[in-house]
């Protein structure tokens, strides 16, 4: 099979790619990406129906079969229960799941319920998984790539918070995975459209007023993150480990 020169794969033999949260949004686009490069993907959610549209509309459109496991990533017994269906070799594992906690009130109560809930959602959903599939991950080849949010780097009360815990986490990934030749990088995207995360709050007025944020006059899209998602799990980003690459046409420049 010949590989698509544009992301670094030409010549390579097809990748067993999971991805989570593939069902709707980036991780959609990622598991197109990979689909349309002839990688065996496998796509893992919660919402059973959701998914496996998803899978089916990705396998008729790339003529690759996308397989999808459903599975709650925050429930370590679901988890558990799920590993007999996921590939026995990874070689890329994509932790895009995640999202924000709509808990809203005041007192202790409500602002637990708010910062369990974006922990879980956010952090556990990426740890769970990883640390259970870790063993999975192929030698000198392997990689994870998670996909954290603009608001690690900014702030974003609680839901910031879950994402910059991500970024933590994936320092010492790297650091102990790293031996095996096993990349472990983040994508961190700021204001992307055609996802289900801002709703109905992303109107034209919104979606200019953030445009006019970034250096490139414009949001997102998900086939943005997924190009960066993409090239940091190509050969060509081999040597980059333990980044955090910034996907936000510069609304918030590196550092």
């Amino acid at each position: 099979m010949v590989r698509n020169e544009t992301d670094g794969t030409a010549g390579m033999a097809p990748r067993t790619v999971v991805v989570t949260g593939g069902g709707t949004g980036i991780g959609r686009a990622v598991a197109a990406r990979f689909a349309a490069a002839g990688d065996d993907v496998v796509i893992v959610g919660r919402r059973r129906e959701v998914l496996r549209s998803a899978a089916d509309e990705l396998s008729a459109e790339h003529g690759r079969k996308v397989t999808p496991v459903i599975c709650d990533l925050a429930d370590p017994d679901d988890v558990e229960a799920a590993l007999g269906r996921l590939p026995e070799r990874i070689d890329v594992l994509v932790n895009n799941a995640g999202s924000r906690e709509a808990a809203a009130g005041a007192g202790p109560h409500a602002v637990l319920a708010r910062w369990r809930g974006d922990f879980e959602r956010n952090v556990l959903t990426a740890v769970l998984l990883t640390e259970s599939v870790r063993d999975r991950l192929t030698p000198e080849r392997g990689r994870v790539i998670t996909v954290t949010s603009l608001a690690a780097l900014r702030g974003g009360g609680s839901y910031g918070a879950s994402k910059a815990a991500l970024h933590a986490w994936n320092h010492s990934l790297a650091a102990q995975l790293g031996p095996q030749g096993v990349t472990c990088n983040i994508v961190a995207p700021g204001t992307v459209a055609g996802t289900e995360f801002f709703g109905a709050r992303l109107n034209d007025a919104e979606l200019t007023r953030r445009a006019g944020r970034t250096l490139v006059g414009r949001v997102g899209r998900p086939s943005d993150v997924a190009a960066a998602v993409v090239f940091l799990a190509s050969p060509d980003a081999g040597f980059i480990t333990g980044e955090i690459l910034q996907c936000n046409g510069g609304e918030l420049l590196g550092r």
